[in-house]
């Protein structure tokens, strides 16, 4: 039996990215795609909880043999959604992507398609999210296909470690400009978020976020460094948040 792949994304089910993803994993698996109707970018781990979510079936306008869901709801909406009723059993793997733009260092915690991966790993399953650091809607995802190709097969013959995904993001390059891969760890790194007031045609004000990534270290091992010097970056997640190294010093600090 062919493995299960279950596909989402949050840049909406007719983006480039998406479709470059389905056809790599075509070659390893069955497919199945539930992923937005809309771009659903910055969402993370968020779910639709003040109204119904709704599903439609648009299998046959971009892959052949291929059951296709858009649903009006979130990445973490596809996700589970497709899991529990879409599925005809558990996936073997869960890919998120391509996204078009960067999802390194601290924008894992905002982006839905991480998002989508990190409530894989919850659910138990494996599962991978990629990223080009290209945000234009008709990106060139070529030079994604063979490292997407290769993190793809040593995941479903080798496996990850339990309650570990992976977050790969793939540098603006040509093909032939492309280092290699490392693994990496996550640069500190923050938005520097503004909001920009503006004025509507009504004399309203309204504001509209604007903002600034600063990288404040960038290590020969982290990921914004491998990016920078032409490398694609795999940095290992994980959906437990607990700093385990602080834990004895928390604990001395509240019994002092």
């Amino acid at each position: 039996m062919r493995p299960l792949i279950l596909i989402t994304n949050d840049d909406g089910y007719e983006s480039k990215g998406l479709r470059t993803l389905v056809g790599v994993a075509q070659e390893f698996g069955d497919i199945i795609v539930m992923a937005p109707e809309r771009n659903s970018s910055a969402k993370g781990l968020s779910l639709t909880t003040d109204r119904p979510v709704r599903v439609k079936e648009v299998s046959g306008q971009w892959a052949e043999s291929t059951k296709i869901y858009a649903c009006d709801g979130l990445p973490v909406d596809c996700l589970k959604l497709a899991y529990e009723h879409f599925c005809p059993r558990v996936p073997d793997l869960v890919l998120s992507g391509i996204n078009h733009g960067s999802n390194s260092s601290i924008n894992v915690l905002y982006s839905g398609t991480m998002g989508a991966v990190l409530e894989a790993t919850m659910l138990g399953v494996q599962a991978v999210g990629f990223s080009l650091l290209n945000h234009s809607p008709e990106a060139d995802f070529g030079p994604c296909v063979p490292y997407v190709r290769t993190i793809v097969r040593a995941v479903l013959e080798n496996g990850l470690p339990d309650n570990v995904a992976l977050n790969v993001n793939i540098p603006r390059l040509p093909f032939a400009e492309i280092k290699g891969m490392r693994v990496c760890r996550q640069a500190r790194a923050r938005w520097m978020d503004s909001f920009d007031k503006r004025v509507d045609p009504r004399g309203r004000p309204y504001w509209w976020l604007t903002g600034i990534f600063e990288c404040e270290n960038a290590p020969t091992d982290s990921d914004e460094w491998a990016l920078a010097n032409g490398y694609v970056s795999v940095v290992p997640v994980k959906p437990d948040f607990t700093c385990h190294e602080a834990a004895e010093q928390i604990a001395q600090l509240l019994t002092s």
